[in-house]
């Protein structure tokens, strides 16, 4: 058969011959080719009889796997016999593919444990065909035993039989087609069986599908990937803190890819609680999904935690991405991740994130549901909006169950299969099930900006992996400059109070101003509101709070009040990590007047980053943006800490450093105080001596120097920079060196303890099995 290849054992027969058994038995699987079967001229429904000839052993074998196809069961190679004289093949052996039954691995004598068996397929199923080569060249069936000792397939589900599963040329062309277009292989798999008039006619299974435009993109991309590692490889090597990977050996890019500069891996330490993992950049040249991590910042900013290029999107391809992904950012899982409405994806995350709050992305199902619901939604124009409703504004989980069932039974959906299928998951999608879990989102019934995609606008149809290396540096440096602009706005103008609530005053001082803004929102609707207390047992006191003239729609409060802690039935706090309304309310009518320190997320603050982080930015600035405010502030923010981060090296350069600091906070005083110019030790101005303010003074003596002090004082500091960062390079060189021992000795010993909490759980076990092989 073309393209295939068996293993054999090989045994010497009674009668001279060698006769053949293969190890590792496949289906008859059609090539790639498309290839038609072979099927006689004059009579389709001709059964195999002794005799029967053929011009060669391919027209036997698809003539079998032809009648096969027509009968309802799967063909595979047995064995085969070739001649002790030449070694050609003179006999073929073709089987039911449940013929015979599984042999078990073994290694050195021992069973090999399989982690996730298959299921069984084999059931001793005896029928047979069996053709020789006769002295003429042509092929005659010797043997054939047409019985099963199992049912076979009807014909409406054949096609989903391996050996007859095969993806003709006409289909391959609409499949480049569709996906030039964009369309991932749910949506040309829908297209396929409207081109072809239903799913048996297609010849094949979505998995088909997704294999073969595997490989094409895989032969598309060609060399085109060295490109990117190449540029991953530079990075590294530039900064050892940027961080790499890719599935497979010696950088082989069977797999995928992943990597994450220095400032993901860092703001993941302070935003790293809740995570999106995006995939929704198919539309590149070689329809590769790009999958970039996000999360939010301080400000409710999207920000990156890596990326990722899926050469694959099989179970072990994703697995193996969450495993990097994760040692990358130091074996911490989040509380929460959203995703795609995707099967490997929930099985790849349910490995390896097993504590990690799993949601679909409830825009995505309800994309999939205008294409699975469209027949309802025309047939019962009310249908759509009923859908949104149960789903987006029920309160409760029993409020939502309630409905759901209502609808379907007054639609008479409940045959519906994609229905059925997302209400399995629905605790992955529907909100009243999420609610008491952070996603970092204002609102649980609309999308949060942080959900918009990170890189929109500089990946499209048309970007090529070179393209891509530029464009993803530009899309850094944009979103980098939209926080420095938050970052200013928050420290540098105050915002418009709307009350004289001493909360809202220290909210506002507490917050960044994106923040902010929604936290006093919240508090000003509390006017709208009135609370009444329904229950108190003493410890906890629990309030009924609903808005005036809307009594029919409650929420319920619970107030401790020696702990000043309050829970809402609305779950906003443990969703978004602001106090709702309805909390604010009651504290408004408890007299509480600021906010309680546990009420406040740390990562909502202007201070969520505990510690500075170190930019390398280019020196030089265009005169012409100098004027820009937020320009300036950026540049002199990066030159301090660029200072900080060499003066803290050792206590010498760090007196030294102290004191110029002190000498230039003078400078500036003196600069202000004089309309910006500055003031100098015989009183005179930078204007009147005629210097151009580049700072050429004596540092604590206020003196000019003469252009030969100036020369020489330039090659000293020169000299001593240059020593110093040699010095430092060594020294973060053997940090980061040791750092990264430190998180993979970490990580072991997460995986010892893992390992050990998992075998003493089996107290049956003796204490030998306990230990589990790490591959």
């Amino acid at each position: 058969m073309e393209n295939e290849v068996i293993e054999y054992d090989i045994v010497l027969g009674d009668d001279g011959l060698n006769i053949e058994h293969p190890v590792d038995d496949d289906e008859m699987v059609e090539s790639s080719g498309g290839g038609e079967m072979y099927i006689p001229e004059g009579d389709t429904n001709l059964e195999p009889y002794i005799g029967m000839e053929f011009e060669s052993e391919e027209a036997a074998k698809a003539f079998y796997n032809s009648y096969a196809r027509r009968v309802g069961f799967s063909t595979r190679i047995s064995w085969s016999r070739r001649s002790s004289r030449d070694g050609a093949i003179i006999q073929r052996t073709f089987v039911c593919a449940k013929e015979g039954f599984r042999r078990e691995k073994r290694l050195r004598g021992s069973v090999v444990e399989v982690k996730r068996p298959r299921a069984e397929t084999r059931v001793g199923c005896g029928a047979t065909l069996v053709a020789k080569i006769q002295d003429s060249g042509k092929w005659v069936v010797s043997g054939f035993i047409k019985e099963h000792n199992h049912e076979l397939v009807p014909p409406d589900k054949v096609h989903c039989l391996r050996s007859h599963r095969q993806v003709s040329g006409y289909a391959k062309s609409l499949i480049d087609t569709l996906q030039r277009a964009g369309m991932g292989p749910k949506g040309i798999m829908s297209a396929l069986v409207t081109e072809f008039g239903g799913v048996s006619k297609v010849g094949f299974t979505e998995v088909d599908c997704k294999n073969y435009m595997r490989f094409n993109r895989q032969r598309t991309l060609g060399g085109d990937t060295q490109l990117l590692l190449d540029y991953l490889k530079r990075m590294h090597a530039e900064d050892p803190a940027f961080f790499y990977d890719v599935q497979g050996e010696d950088d082989q890019c069977m797999g995928s890819i992943f990597w994450a500069d220095p400032k993901a891996r860092m703001n993941y330490t302070y935003f790293g609680d809740t995570v999106t993992f995006d995939t929704t950049y198919r539309s590149n040249k070689y329809r590769v999904p790009f999958a970039p991590f996000i999360g939010v910042n301080h400000h409710g900013q999207p920000v990156l935690f890596g990326c990722a290029l899926l050469l694959n999107e099989s179970e072990e391809s994703l697995m193996w991405l969450f495993k990097t992904w994760l040692m990358a950012m130091l074996g911490r899982p989040p509380v929460s991740i959203t995703t795609d409405y995707d099967r490997m994806i929930r099985l790849a995350i349910k490995q390896v994130l097993p504590e990690t709050r799993h949601r679909f992305c409830k825009w995505h199902i309800f994309k999939e549901g205008q294409e699975n619901l469209s027949g309802v939604f025309l047939e019962h124009p009310s249908f759509e909006a009923e859908f949104h409703k149960c789903i987006n504004l029920t309160e409760s989980i029993e409020e939502f169950e309630s409905c759901w069932l209502s609808l379907i039974e007054r639609y008479s959906l409940r045959e519906h299969e994609w229905l059925q299928t997302v209400y399995t998951v629905r605790r992955q999608w529907v909100p009243v099930y999420l609610r008491d879990t952070f996603f970092a989102e204002m609102s649980i019934t609309q999308r949060s900006d942080s959900m918009n995609s990170y890189f929109d606008g500089y990946v499209n149809a048309s970007t090529t992996l070179q393209q891509f290396v530029k464009h993803y540096e530009r899309a850094l440096e944009s979103r980098y400059e939209k926080e420095v602009k938050a970052d200013y706005d928050t420290m540098n103008t105050a915002p418009v109070l709307k009350t004289p609530s001493p909360m809202e005053k220290q909210a506002a001082e507490l917050y960044t101003r994106n923040l902010f803004m929604k936290f006093q929102e919240e508090l000003v609707e509390t006017l709208t509101f009135m609370a009444s207390k329904v229950e108190d047992d003493g410890a906890i006191t629990t309030y009924r709070v609903a808005k005036f003239g809307e009594n029919h729609k409650a929420y319920f409060v619970r107030l401790n009040v020696l702990e000043m802690k309050a829970t809402c039935s609305c779950q906003m706090f443990e969703f978004s990590g602001l106090l709702c309304r309805h909390v604010l309310t009651v504290f408004r009518v408890t007299n509480v007047l600021t906010l309680p320190s546990h009420c406040v997320l740390k990562r909502w603050t202007r201070n969520a980053k505990s510690s500075v982080i170190l930019e390398e930015r280019a020196n030089d600035m265009l005169n012409s943006c100098r004027e820009s405010l937020t320009v300036r502030y950026n540049n002199l923010r990066h030159e301090a800490l660029k200072y900080v981060d060499d003066g803290v090296k050792t206590i010498d350069v760090y007196n030294i450093a102290m004191g110029a600091l002190q000498q230039a906070a003078k400078f500036v005083a003196h600069a202000k105080k004089n309309g910006g110019r500055m003031a100098l030790g015989n009183g005179s101005s930078q204007e009147d001596n005629g210097t151009d303010g580049s700072g050429a003074y004596l540092l604590g003596l206020g003196q000019p120097l003469s252009a030969d002090d100036k020369d020489k004082k330039i090659q000293e500091l020169a000299h001593e920079l240059d020593c110093a960062n040699q010095k430092c390079e060594v020294y973060r060189t053997n940090l980061l060196t040791i750092l990264k021992d430190i998180e993979e000795h970490k990580l072991q010993l997460a995986v010892n303890a893992q390992n050990v909490k998992l075998g003493s759980s089996d107290s049956d076990k003796s204490c030998k099995s306990c230990w589990l092989q790490i591959d």
